[in-house]
C-alpha cells in the first residue's frame, strides 16, 4: 500500500483528458497535475527547451512526494522519458506513447491506414511509428504533424468553424491520399477535438494516447504493489499560468464547478 500522490504534467492543458480515466479506475489514488501553461505549447520548441522545462516540473512533482510521475504529454514523452528516468531512477516514470503503441499493435492488422497526428516535434522524433513496428511490423502507418491544433485548443477554440477549417486543412488531403480508416490522436490535446474528428471523417476510428495512459499506470502500481489504500486527501492542479482557459478545461473535462477543485498557481522561472 502506498498513500503517495501520482504526479501527472503536461505542456499545457491536455493532458487533462487523461485524468478521468485514472479517477474512474483508480478512485483511491491521489493525484498531483502540473499544466506548464504560460510556456505553451512544446510542440515547436527545441529538444535542449523542451527537456529543461521537463526537468524543473519533475522536481517539482518529486519535492511534492509523488510516487509516480506520468508523462501525459506525447511531445514530452518523445524527447524526455529517458531523461526523466536517469534523474529519478527510483521514481517509475510512464509516458503515453508505448501504451498507445500496444494498444495500435494489438487492435490493428494489415489491412487498416493508420494515421498518426501530433506535434512537430513527437512526429519528427518517429518515436509511434518504433514503437509500434516493435510489436507489429507490418502496420501501415502515415504520420502528419498538425501543429495549430494546441493553441487553438489552449485558446478553447474547440467547437467552432476555425477548428473544423484547421482540421479539413491538414487531414482532408492527407485523409484521401493515404486511404485513413484509424486516426491515432497522439497528442493529449487532440481528444478535446475528437468530437469534430469524427463529425468530419465518421468512417475513421479513433484512438487516443489519453485512454491507453489509466491502464499503463494501472499495471504498473499493480506490478510494483503500490495501490494506495484510500484517499487522504483532494486532487490538486497547478499551472504556471493560472489563466481562466485553464480553470474553465479542468471544470469542462471533470464536470466539477471551480469550487470543488483546488486549483492553484505556481510558476517555474528559468
Amino acid at each position: 500500500m502506498d498513500n503517495r500522490p501520482i504526479g501527472f504534467f503536461d505542456s499545457g492543458l491536455g493532458g487533462l483528458t487523461s485524468i478521468p480515466y485514472i479517477m474512474k479506475e483508480l478512485p483511491r489514488e491521489r493525484i498531483i497535475f502540473y499544466g506548464d501553461t504560460a510556456r505553451t505549447p512544446y510542440g515547436s520548441k527545441s529538444p535542449d527547451t523542451i527537456r529543461q522545462f521537463t526537468l524543473q516540473i519533475g522536481d517539482f512533482l518529486v519535492k511534492k512526494g509523488v510516487k509516480m510521475i506520468v508523462i501525459a504529454c506525447n511531445t514530452v514523452t518523445a524527447t524526455c522519458l529517458d531523461d526523466l528516468r536517469r534523474t529519478y531512477p527510483d521514481i517509475p516514470v510512464i509516458g503515453v506513447i508505448s501504451p498507445t503503441a500496444r494498444v495500435i499493435a494489438n487492435k490493428c492488422n494489415h489491412d487498416d491506414r493508420i494515421g498518426i497526428i501530433a506535434t512537430k516535434v513527437t512526429i519528427k522524433s518517429g518515436a509511434y511509428e518504433k514503437k509500434i513496428r516493435e510489436k507489429h511490423p507490418g502496420l501501415n502507418l502515415f504520420s502528419k504533424a498538425c501543429p495549430a491544433f494546441v493553441p487553438l485548443i489552449e485558446e478553447g477554440i474547440i467547437d467552432n468553424e476555425i477548428m473544423d477549417l484547421t482540421i479539413k486543412y491538414y487531414l482532408d488531403d492527407f485523409v484521401k491520399e493515404h486511404h485513413i480508416n484509424r486516426l491515432v490522436l497522439g497528442c493529449t490535446h487532440y481528444p478535446l477535438i475528437a468530437d469534430n474528428l469524427r463529425r468530419i471523417y465518421p468512417d475513421i476510428r479513433i484512438i487516443s494516447s489519453s485512454k491507453e495512459v489509466a491502464t499503463a499506470v494501472h499495471i504498473e502500481l499493480e506490478k510494483r504493489d503500490m495501490y494506495a489504500g484510500k484517499r487522504e486527501a483532494e486532487n490538486v492542479f497547478y499551472a504556471s499560468d493560472l489563466s481562466e482557459n485553464f480553470v474553465n478545461m479542468i471544470q469542462n473535462i471533470l464536470g466539477r464547478e471551480k469550487d470543488e477543485l483546488n486549483i492553484r498557481f505556481k510558476n517555474l522561472d528559468i
